[in-house]
């Protein structure tokens, strides 16, 4: 690890007291609730939740719904809603050749390995809002319904895109499929297409939008023409496109304000930039992460943090204060290590701490978010068959959901203190969300509501 110099902490200690105030809305509602696949803040934090610590499929569980089709997006919830996206297949086929087109373009090691879908059926791209006080369908739209343009992973769905909402408008993103903008109705307010995307090895889409103010961000990297696009939140016309020598990755982009002015971050394998909301021009970039980026990068306090774990490790801390231009080699990278970084679930900064799980396995890691201490490392959670879902935080404690329908409770801290773990009969993909009392845990067949009862 290479680990911060006296002089550059004193320099972030200054910038700390400076601050870099996030406004996503001017909703003063927005932080009690789960507004975006990373919760408020976009680090994972809830920060007026409390849910519970105990629950099993006969305790605690206020109700479950079995959720039509499979989608991975994370539940984003505004009052007394909470909006899903799904694909279900219907039973109109397409012709054999389409078909076969599909098994054809999938890599070798692809097909051998079994980790490659390809869908028979056509699919009805759907977004549903369900009533957190007892799970039952307010609404629901098919927004589009064709046969996908390629296969995509096993592990992954048509529908992995989480939504985003300011509390009036609930924006629904199927990449490939359309981008929706409805009302928290059901209401259509406008709707665009912005292409068709070719992921690598056709692995499928996920990056999800970023919302701030009156600009919606797309990340639209693939393996033709990548761009950024900041489109207009109300009507949909584009503020601004900028192409990105990129190849595919999954990040979903967030956006920091730096001495009050708003900055797009977005993690990618060539490098990792930022970019002027207003203008869509560079403010700076950085090589160094791995192939295949899918962690979502987390900000706090002048910081931001980048890490990446596809055939190898890679963890990069920013400054933002002093990031401008090429900052490779530079001091506004303050921090970095190489080891224990994951592939798919996105980091989770609370209580001043940086947690993050090795690859997708249940291992995880503790550092000091300034200085980069390790407080603990490839610490296992037993039981656990892999973990895809984002670690999430409340009320002093660590929510983490794992494939295998486990959710381990640790508390929050220096030292591993696993509080209780619980098991439904599903398997969770997705990344939980919370608000006040509640748990919200999207499985592969169900969405769970954990409350006490």
């Amino acid at each position: 690890m290479k680990q911060i110099s006296l002089l550059k902490l004193i320099g972030i200690s200054f910038f700390l007291l400076i601050g870099t105030g996030l406004s996503q809305t001017n909703n003063p509602d927005y932080d009690q609730f789960w507004p975006a696949w990373r919760g408020p803040l976009m680090t994972g934090e809830a920060p007026t939740g409390n849910p519970p610590l105990e629950w099993s499929e006969s305790q605690n569980v206020r109700w479950k719904l079995t959720i039509p089709g499979k989608g991975l997006s994370t539940p984003v919830i505004w009052g007394d809603q909470i909006f899903l996206t799904t694909a279900v297949a219907t039973d109109k086929q397409p012709d054999p050749e389409k078909i076969d087109a599909h098994k054809d373009k999938r890599p070798l090691w692809l097909r051998m390995s079994g980790k490659a879908e390809v869908t028979e059926f056509f699919l009805q791209f759907m977004v549903l809002a369900i009533s957190r006080k007892d799970g039952k369908i307010i609404w629901q739209k098919m927004v589009r319904e064709e046969y996908p343009h390629e296969s995509r992973h096993a592990d992954g769905s048509w529908a992995s895109n989480s939504c985003v909402t300011d509390g009036k408008h609930l924006f629904a993103f199927f990449g490939s499929f359309g981008l929706y903008c409805f009302d928290l109705k059901g209401n259509l307010i406008w709707e665009k297409d912005l292409g068709t995307m070719h992921t690598k090895a056709a692995f499928g889409e996920g990056s999800s939008p970023a919302l701030y103010q009156d600009y919606l961000i797309v990340n639209w990297d693939h393996e033709e023409d990548s761009f950024i696009f900041a489109l207009n939140k109300n009507t949909g016309d584009i503020f601004w496109q900028k192409a990105r020598d990129e190849n595919t990755s999954w990040s979903t982009p967030v956006v920091v304000e730096v001495n009050g002015k708003p900055q797009i971050v977005v993690s990618a394998t060539n490098k990792s930039r930022a970019y002027d909301l207003k203008t869509g021009e560079v403010i700076w970039e950085l090589g160094g992460l791995t192939g295949n980026v899918v962690p979502t990068p987390v900000h706090a306090n002048g910081l931001v943090y980048l890490m990446s774990g596809f055939r190898g490790n890679a963890l990069q801390v920013v400054n933002l204060n002093q990031a401008k231009g090429n900052i490779e080699n530079s001091a506004a990278v303050v921090w970095t290590d190489d080891k224990n970084t994951p592939y798919v679930p996105s980091p989770l900064f609370y209580q001043d701490k940086i947690y993050y799980l090795k690859s997708n396995r249940a291992s995880l890691t503790c550092a000091d978010a300034l200085t980069g201490e390790i407080h603990f490392t490839k610490e296992d959670l037993e039981d656990m068959q892999g973990v895809f879902a984002s670690p999430v935080a409340a009320a002093n404690r660590i929510y983490i959901a794992g494939k295998s329908g486990l959710v381990y409770i640790l508390k929050a801290g220096p030292q591993l203190e696993i509080l209780t773990q619980n098991k439904l009969e599903d398997s969770f993909d997705a990344s939980p969300a919370i608000v006040g009392k509640e748990l919200y845990l999207r499985g592969l067949k169900y969405l769970y509501c954990i409350a006490e009862n």
